[in-house]
């Protein structure tokens, strides 16, 4: 039998975890796809989290299915750059962190550097208003108190320590369960048009040229496609023990691709499910104007008909920044360690991303009051907007370079897919910065 090493103790740092999982090449087929399986669940978390609520939701109650195509192809995009981060990961043994540092001057580092913190911050800053608004909306605690209560979940980092990465991945499985069966019901109970949400797949420039709706499908792929992520799957993959010699690395690119392609599918149909009950919901009957998640909670039940509903739209909000908390961790320490070469505890870490987000979130809500969530939740997506194109150059860059990966070096056709992808989404981001310095949308 294939020696399985030992889990390491501290589930959170990724350089202590590496080849922690070891894959027995004599298993089935079935049994090998589960044992490669957990990373892209991990980064899909990254694509349904509540940065990705607000944005869904506006474009559902707007324009009905019409922009269903702009979550297909957000996704699509994300599948692309998660299977370069694979083949980083497992071909190169490096994580996009470490390879920068190693290849990029120091102030160009530095500079990589503090724009993922930003991103890391930014996204739990989501989680937290997220997490705050389902405490809210669920057990009518006030926001404020909402926000105090996520600072407790460094309580739930420390009492996995020792738990192994794979327990990390089933905690998370079982959280994402949670939120695709709550829309699968919800989902069930509004009865959309099913031939409606086909056609809103279809790609349509016409759509996109409605008042409105370019600003918005950009702040869709804005909150779909997350710069945190491409680091965090290119360390992570590195937990699974591949056997030596190009096959064992053909066979582990091959698992961990479809690992990644499997769960952001998921991601899509939650992403998609989400727009669609607003389109079935609210649109449909004639609620076209709600774009905050509060305002959906509460429309959700008289539309509907069901108190239910509203239960489970809470539970699943509640579930998606709770999902977060971990995998906003281990990318916290992925881009320490690669970057800096710096090790702390987990939940040293954990403790400093979390009190970055809580500062802007209480001074937010104080500010401007409950209605601030919805403003501080595109402001979110707007950094995680600008740092995309910053995380998306060196991976490209460095998947491409045929001295680091050898065969497995981007052909052309990837090359050209992939550097067109970053030419638009750099000016799709661009311009929606501009548009929200500029007050438009």
């Amino acid at each position: 039998m294939f020696p399985l090493p030992r889990t390491a103790t501290a589930p959170f740092c990724p350089s202590e975890v590496k080849g922690s999982i070891g894959i027995d090449p004599s298993l089935p087929f079935h049994r090998k796809l589960l044992r490669y399986a957990g990373p892209g669940l991990l980064v899909s978390v990254g694509y349904m989290d509540p940065g990705n609520w607000a944005t869904d939701i506006e474009a559902g109650s707007k324009f009905g299915y019409g922009l269903l195509f702009v979550v297909l192809l957000a996704s699509l995009a994300a599948m692309l750059l998660q299977t370069l981060c694979v083949r980083l990961g497992l071909v190169a043994q490096k994580d996009l962190a470490r390879a920068c540092r190693e290849r990029y001057p120091p102030a160009v580092n530095r500079f990589l550097w503090i724009g993922a913190e930003l991103a890391i911050v930014a996204c739990d800053l989501a989680e937290v208003l997220g997490s705050a608004l389902a405490l809210h909306l669920l057990f009518g605690v006030s926001v404020p108190v909402g926000i105090a209560i996520t600072a407790f979940d460094t309580i739930l980092v420390l009492g996995l320590q020792g738990a192994g990465f794979r327990r990390v991945e089933a905690i998370v499985l079982g959280l994402v369960a949670t939120i695709a069966g709550c829309f699968v019901i919800e989902l069930a109970m509004s009865q959309p048009n099913w031939f409606g949400v086909a056609m809103g797949f279809a790609p349509s420039l016409e759509r996109l040229q409605q008042p409105g709706a370019l600003y918005l499908a950009i702040g869709v792929v804005g909150a779909t496609v997350m710069p945190h992520n491409l680091y965090l799957h290119s360390s992570i993959v590195q937990t699974r023990l591949v056997v030596d010699g190009d096959a064992g690395r053909r066979e582990a690119v091959r698992f961990c691709t479809w690992d990644a392609i499997v769960s952001l599918s998921l991601a899509l149909l939650v992403n998609a499910a989400i727009m669609v009950l607003a389109a079935s919901a609210f649109n449909a009957n004639g609620h076209r104007e709600v774009s905050d998640i509060e305002d959906a909670y509460h429309l959700i039940e008289p539309i509907v008909g069901s108190a239910f509903a509203a239960s489970l739209f809470g539970i699943a909000l509640l579930a998606s920044g709770q999902s977060s908390t971990f995998t906003g961790t281990i990318a916290g320490q992925i881009v320490m360690e690669g970057f800096l070469d710096l090790k702390i505890p987990c939940w040293q870490r954990r403790l400093i991303t979390r009190a970055l987000a809580l500062v802007p979130a209480f001074v937010g809500v104080w500010w401007l009051g409950d209605g601030a969530i919805g403003k501080m939740l595109v402001l979110s997506q707007v950094v995680l907007s600008f740092q995309l194109p910053f995380a998306m150059w060196p991976l490209i860059r460095l998947t491409g370079d045929r001295a680091l990966m050898g065969g497995y070096a981007n052909g052309p056709f990837l090359k050209a897919t992939a550097w067109g992808l970053f030419g638009v989404i750099s000016a799709a981001n661009v311009w929606l910065v501009a548009a929200v310095i500029g007050g438009q949308g």
